[in-house]
């Protein structure tokens, strides 16, 4: 016979509302979901233990002055242990988060010096970072005059901030919080940590105490998930929702609103691979409406693309070779590598890609159509072939 955990005497929904209105006097997020979201991380890294993975918070901007490391001083006051951890190498969070003064919450600016394209030699500490999302995730290393393999655990909470984007690795597990410069009619109060440090952290200890009371609701819910979400990002979900099922209130509506509207974002934005890529322009904008094409044809549209890489690809544009080595990668519903196939036209025997090799690969790897997709194809610029 279970025992219903006793509810806890805090009220959880107006706790969540104070710490979202922090946020608010210090961080111009570009969505109300985003306020949503980062008040319900601080709270999951209060209750770490309680859950089998933890999502990273990243916040991302394409360019500097974007609020992103000022929305990392603010979480920091609001975070058990917080651990800043820019130019912190690997091996000091290894051994921070598998310390005896417990597991901190690691707040990482500048991210992009370790996954941008500057990067450099940084494998340990990106091996660290996507390990730990996980609560079985470890990092095993040499230690010792005898190079005694140890394995170093991993799971931590983990906020990033920095320019451009981040590998897939970390952009799947995370909730992705796009930052923007202010504009000039958006205004925020100055953030002065003599002052308001001490808010924060009455709201951190807050927030600890209603966490140990709600230890026992969350652990081991399973929250509904809104329609649509499934696989990873109910993964970066579930820890979420069961904080705003516990906390109630209206929290546990604008937790699922928050979610579809975050993951339906981070799908927008998900370019996914260059094949994928492909597949898509393929399937939206060349081979509508037919059943086969040469692959002249297809280079002709797919080039003429407007914001697409096909017309410069390091520097050369997709031609025949690559687009069949691309495709290649991919197998039609029978099992074959999908490749290209005489077609008959007008003017002779042409190698070309029917619509039916391509349709097995569209359902399993694009995104869902949107009603954007154009209803036609594209005209390409040479003249029309006769099939």
């Amino acid at each position: 016979m279970t025992t219903t955990p006793p509810m806890p005497s805090i009220d959880g929904a107006a706790l969540l509302d104070e710490v979202e209105a922090f946020h608010r006097r210090f961080n111009i997020f570009p969505s109300e979901a985003a306020y949503v979201a980062v008040a319900l991380w601080d709270a999951h890294a209060h209750l770490l233990d309680c859950f089998d993975s933890t999502p990273r918070l990243a916040f991302l901007s394409p360019e500097p002055g974007s609020g992103k490391s000022r929305a990392l001083e603010i979480v920091e006051t609001l975070v058990p242990r917080p651990m800043v951890a820019v130019n912190a190498s690997a091996a000091a969070l290894f051994r921070a988060v598998s310390g005896p003064e417990g597991r901190p919450t690691i707040l990482f600016d500048e991210i992009d010096t370790v996954f941008g394209p500057k990067a450099g030699d940084n494998e340990e500490l990106r091996g660290f970072l996507n390990a730990g999302h996980r609560r079985t995730g470890v990092t095993y290393r040499c230690v010792g005059d005898s190079q005694t393999v140890t394995p170093f655990p991993s799971y931590a909470a983990v906020a990033v901030a920095g320019l451009g984007s981040l590998p897939d690795t970390i952009l799947t597990r995370a909730v992705i919080i796009r930052m923007r410069r202010r504009a000039r009619n958006e205004k925020v109060e100055p953030f002065r940590a003599r002052l308001h440090e001490q808010e924060g952290h009455a709201l951190r200890d807050c927030l600890a105490e209603w966490a140990e009371q709600a230890r026992g609701w969350v652990m081991g819910a399973w929250p509904e998930m809104p329609e649509g979400v499934s696989d990873r990002p109910a993964d970066v979900w579930e820890g979420l929702l069961s904080i705003a099922d516990a906390a109630g209130g209206d929290w546990p509506k604008r937790a699922r609103e928050a979610c579809l509207t975050l993951v339906e974002a981070s799908r927008a934005n998900d370019k996914g691979s260059l094949g994928i890529r492909l597949l898509t322009d393929l399937r939206d904008h060349v081979l509508i409406g037919i059943d086969r094409l040469p692959t002249v044809a297809i280079l002709d549209r797919l080039n003429a693309l407007d914001d697409a890489p096909w017309a410069d690809l390091n520097g050369r544009p997709l031609d025949n070779r690559r687009l069949s080595k691309m495709l290649g990668e991919y197998v039609s519903a029978d099992g074959d590598p999908i490749a290209s196939r005489n077609i008959r036209t007008s003017g002779g025997i042409l190698k070309g890609f029917f619509t039916e090799d391509l349709a097995d690969a569209w359902a399993r790897y694009c995104p869902a159509p949107t009603s954007a997709t154009s209803a036609t194809p594209l005209h390409p610029s040479s003249e029309p072939l006769n099939l």
